[in-house]
């Protein structure tokens, strides 16, 4: 049954949407897998955009929720959140498909890229195709933002919280885990001593009156209640036997196993330690890669980097083009070794996400009804709007100052289309995906006016 859209009483009260049908999620899912640019801020901001406002299958509470739980997990925060929602709204399934397309678009582009790069050295037009398009994401990021932070900013606490994150994060450099840890023991201090800067706003408690015009909202019933410790411990076992399978078949099937053991070590390892983003793991990664196995050259790590920003998908994605490189050089420049690289690089770097979601979300969505967990996950939140914040300061600086901060070098394209970009989506309610494209032929045309 296909899902209704949410229609309003006279009472100009919307009511609940039906479940959403499998195959409408999945298309969902399929297209966020091409469109989801603008690192972890724009693509949590797309999701929330369609997922939220627009189609009401989850209430901001419940996507606050489970965004708080991926913040805590090492691995792109934004894949986890769409396999946390997918499996909210069909199972196992749903977590699988939506984890599954949120990159494997992005898998097949950066291969195509990758071959074009190691054959043809240079790829102009994918530059200029995209050019129009990361303001158009600053845009989108700010948006969200905004949306994000008026919902669960709900004291002057929380405002306070998100500003000290942002002034560590930005000013200070402080690492993303010790801002979230930092921010659990704050909330266990405060609980205790002062628990009345925990307390909502007024206007907070308003807001829950809309939580039943959402399919999923914070009366729903417990989603995975039916998971017990001894089901999580098969899928680890599942995921265990998932791990080694490959490496198995590299020891029995390739004369040089060592390579493909130490390329299977190393990102098995990234994926465990990529606390705050691919921006904490990609200086490790290009340390190890570059310097210890000389997969790949530091010029070729700084012009994979520039293709993980210029695709679809988490900025991790660049692990898969490591991964492809180091196949290709290794093998002699064998396009084929290099894609047989980039798929096991990719299969490793996003496998303990699947895990940590399908096992842990169940146990996590039980305490949403515990005030104190729910108490230190909105003090988690607050800091996370600052996470965010800096996150749209830096992309917006990149975009607006691709060659260095100076205001001789402000790119004025970049500027009056992220303007543009905002007013067309916040004042007259162009959709997202619409605009997407509209700011990438804006981009191609731009270059081939002024190139």
């Amino acid at each position: 049954m296909e899902t209704k859209t949410p229609e309003t009483t006279s009472a100009h009260k919307l009511t609940a949407p039906e479940k959403p049908s499998f195959r409408e999620a999945f298309l969902f899912w399929l297209k966020l897998g091409f469109i989801s640019f603008g690192g972890p801020a724009g693509q949590i901001a797309i999701m929330h955009s369609f997922i939220v406002e627009q189609k009401r299958w989850v209430s901001d509470s419940r996507f606050l929720h489970a965004l708080n739980y991926c913040m805590l997990l090492p691995g792109p925060e934004a894949q986890q959140l769409a396999t946390y929602l997918g499996w909210l709204m069909h199972g196992v399934r749903g977590g699988l498909v939506a984890g599954i397309f949120f990159v494997l678009p992005s898998v097949f582009i950066l291969l195509g890229l990758s071959a074009v790069y190691v054959s043809f050295g240079t790829i102009p037009w994918v530059a200029a195709l995209f050019y129009g398009l990361k303001p158009a994401v600053v845009a989108i990021v700010a948006l969200a933002l905004i949306k994000i932070a008026g919902k669960s900013l709900k004291s002057w606490f929380h405002y306070a919280l998100a500003a000290a994150s942002f002034v560590a994060i930005y000013f200070f450099k402080v690492p993303f885990p010790l801002i979230i840890l930092a921010a659990v023991l704050l909330a266990l201090v405060v609980r205790k001593a002062f628990p009345a800067l925990l307390q909502e706003k007024e206007a907070t408690k308003k807001q829950a009156e809309d939580e039943e015009s959402y399919y999923l909202h914070a009366g729903s019933e417990v989603v995975g209640e039916g998971v017990t410790f001894g089901r999580s411990l098969l899928r680890f076992a599942v995921t265990l036997v998932l791990w080694a399978v490959p490496l198995a078949l590299f020891y029995l099937l390739t004369s040089q196993y060592s390579f493909w053991e130490n390329l299977i070590a190393f990102f098995t390892k990234a994926a465990l330690v990529t606390f705050g983003g691919a921006y904490a793991v990609l200086p490790y990664a290009a340390q190890v890669t570059v310097e210890k196995f000389h997969w790949l050259s530091r010029m070729e790590m700084i012009d994979g980097l520039a293709l993980g920003e210029t695709t679809p998908g988490p900025l991790i994605m660049v692990l898969a083009f490591v991964g492809f490189m180091a196949g290709f050089n290794q093998y002699g420049g064998s396009l084929a070794m290099g894609a047989v690289g980039l798929f096991t690089t990719t299969f490793y770097t996003f496998l303990p996400c699947f895990f940590f979601i399908l096992a842990g979300a169940p146990f996590i969505e039980r305490t949403r009804g515990n005030t104190a967990v729910k108490s230190i996950l909105g003090v988690i939140t607050a800091a996370v709007v600052g996470v965010v914040l800096n996150l749209t300061v830096y992309f917006g600086t990149a975009v607006l100052f691709p060659n260095g901060i100076s205001f001789q070098r402000l790119d004025y394209f970049a500027l009056a289309w992220i303007l543009i970009s905002f007013l067309a989506m916040y004042r007259f309610k162009i959709s997202m995906i619409t605009w997407i494209g509209v700011s990438a032929l804006a981009g191609l045309l731009h270059h081939f006016l002024f190139a």
